[in-house]
């Protein structure tokens, strides 16, 4: 399984890899902004991607509205990261078009069978 994550922590990206790779057993992009992260989705057409919703610059709903309008990166379901764990702020990314919503901090040893499980359900 390929999952991209778009972040601009490098600390989270850096945690997030070591966790899905080595736990997991997965093989992970990184991107460190919206931008980048189109890109990568474009040329590596992950299974998924794990999104930060706060970026600077272009945040996690835009990048998601960008992936959802180009024919080559909509059926890649988007997990996002956020670290406002309301109810109402969840109903709200999943009413965007996200396949499900981790919150931060997250537990590393947990995260690949998260994503396994949310990626599972599409």
């Amino acid at each position: 399984m390929k999952v991209l994550i778009i972040d601009d922590e490098q600390d989270i990206r850096m945690i997030a890899r070591i966790a899905l790779v080595r736990l997991g057993g997965m093989e992970v992009a990184e991107a460190s902004n919206g931008e980048e992260g189109i890109a990568a989705a474009r040329a590596l057409k992950p299974d998924g991607i794990l999104l930060d919703v706060m970026m600077p610059g272009m945040d996690g709903p835009a990048v998601l509205g960008h992936l959802k309008a180009d024919p080559v990166t909509a059926a890649i379901p988007v997990v996002f990261l956020t670290a406002k764990a309301m109810g109402s702020e969840i109903a709200r990314l999943k009413s965007l078009g996200a396949a499900g919503v981790l919150t931060k901090p997250f537990d590393p040893a947990s995260l690949s069978g998260q994503i396994r499980a949310i990626l599972a359900e599409r």
